[in-house]
């Protein structure tokens, strides 16, 4: 079926404006903390507020940037666009939040977003791509072997699971890992920060 672009760009500019929503300055300014953009990686994001604030605040970061983007989504699916149409609505979601405009255009990895958009559109790969993640996480202590892992299998895991939505998936691991280049670089050279 195709959609309609006078219907998917709107939904697309709600979904980046939905986005820009960095839930790191949210919580970390309710909690009357540093900036986390000023400290630690300066990246504003689940395991940067991890390091410099803890778990609590950490959680509070990975839920906002989680959920921000699902209504647009829902919203998106109930409008029965195709998987691709649904796709380009997700990629306004994390383009928002990795390119906020009213913050310069630095934001975040993504990757916490894109575990959103992808647990609204492919609950399955999500889901087992954030166990891989989680045991990464524990067996390694670093953040971004365990979301440069995730992005890396996700599309694997799609077309197992959703194959309708394989090329959407690997749209969306090409822009995590791209929002990784720092990481890989600092992996690297032995001297990425763990948790």
């Amino acid at each position: 079926m195709e959609a309609p672009l006078d219907l998917i760009l709107p939904l697309m500019a709600i979904g980046y404006l939905s986005g820009t929503w960095l839930g790191a300055l949210t919580v970390c300014r309710l909690a009357g903390v540093g900036d986390p953009r000023l400290a630690g990686s300066c990246n504003p994001g689940f395991s940067n507020v991890l390091r410099l604030h803890g778990r609590r605040l950490a959680l509070a970061t990975l839920l906002v940037d989680m959920v921000k983007g699902m209504p647009v989504l829902w919203m998106a699916m109930l409008l029965d666009l195709p998987p691709a149409g649904l796709g380009l609505v997700g990629m306004g979601v994390l383009l928002g939040h990795s390119y906020p405009a009213w913050h310069r255009f630095r934001g975040g990895k993504g990757v916490a977003s894109a575990f959103g958009v992808m647990l609204v559109l492919t609950p399955w790969v999500a889901l087992c791509c954030a166990a891989l993640w989680l045991l990464l996480a524990w067996r390694v202590r670093t953040a971004a072997v365990a979301s440069l892992a995730s992005a890396a299998i996700a599309p694997l895991v799609a077309l197992w699971l959703a194959p309708e939505f394989a090329s959407v998936v690997i749209v969306f691991t090409l822009l995590v890992l791209a929002r990784h280049v720092l990481n890989i670089r600092r992996l690297g050279r032995g001297d990425e920060p763990e948790f």
